[in-house]
């Protein structure tokens, strides 16, 4: 690896730090929360844990969206709920693979779409935290759509995703086939010249039998911290003729 490499994975890992950390001190006491899945949102749990440690703050309680994060929060000492208990939350924090000036998502990359959405969708609060690489003016061009798939279904499901001009790999780890924790399949969908329309392909996707869930998570962020060499940025969802509207650094 190169010096300026090592340089900007560093940089990088800083920021999702710094995100991670803002996040966590919007957590206020007696909340029911989510906890996200992926690095960045790592960073956020790790920071809760210091809170609960340090400042002796009391939350009611924690849905993870994936097995890894339950493992994490588990270990900072987190206090774990689920939906069955709580199936309301207050604040849901998680990370994105991909954020556009709408605040529409593409999440997935790391396999906990489903469980990531059924949470989001629970909350009443959905804040998205990232770094700028994750800023991008259209979704797909960068980072393919998860789609996560019944085992049954995959070929056809990769036909029909085919159809309509995708070219769907199946998500592979270690040259197995990568399964969710729901015990499903991934079909990664590369998209050449991005997803223009993402209401209407996720209109077209929900139509496809065998499809459980799919990485596009539209008007369903509240708001975003963004982490780059100027801070912290927040980004509160408006309208989709007037986006996203800058407010300056995040204040807890």
């Amino acid at each position: 690896m190169k010096e300026s490499d090592s340089v900007q994975l560093q940089e990088k890992e800083a920021w999702k730090r710094a995100v991670g950390e803002a996040a966590a001190a919007l957590i206020e006491p007696g909340m029911v929360i989510g906890l996200g899945s992926g690095s960045t949102a790592e960073w956020m749990i790790r920071a809760l844990g210091r809170r609960l440690q340090q400042e002796g703050l009391r939350i009611v309680g924690a849905v993870p969206t994936s097995e890894r994060t339950e493992a994490v929060a588990r270990a900072v000492g987190i206090p774990l709920t689920d939906l069955d208990h709580y199936p309301e939350l207050d604040l849901d924090i998680d990370g994105t693979d991909e954020i556009d000036p709408h605040l529409h998502l593409i999440k997935g990359g790391g396999g906990a779409l489903l469980r990531e959405k059924v949470v989001a969708s629970a909350s009443r609060r959905f804040v998205v935290i990232a770094d700028v690489t994750k800023q991008v003016p259209l979704l797909g061009l960068h980072v393919p759509l998860p789609i996560e798939t019944v085992p049954f279904a995959l070929t056809p499901v990769r036909r029909r995703l085919e159809a309509l001009g995708a070219e769907a790999r199946l998500r592979q780890r270690d040259g197995q086939p990568f399964y969710t924790d729901n015990g499903n399949l991934i079909l990664d969908c590369y998209f050449p010249d991005g997803i223009s329309d993402p209401g209407e392909l996720e209109n077209r996707l929900r139509r496809i039998v065998g499809v459980v869930e799919t990485g596009l998570f539209l008007h369903m962020t509240t708001e975003a911290l963004i982490a780059g060499p100027a801070g912290i940025t927040h980004l509160a969802r408006r309208s989709e003729a007037d986006s996203s509207s800058t407010t300056g650094p995040a204040v807890p």
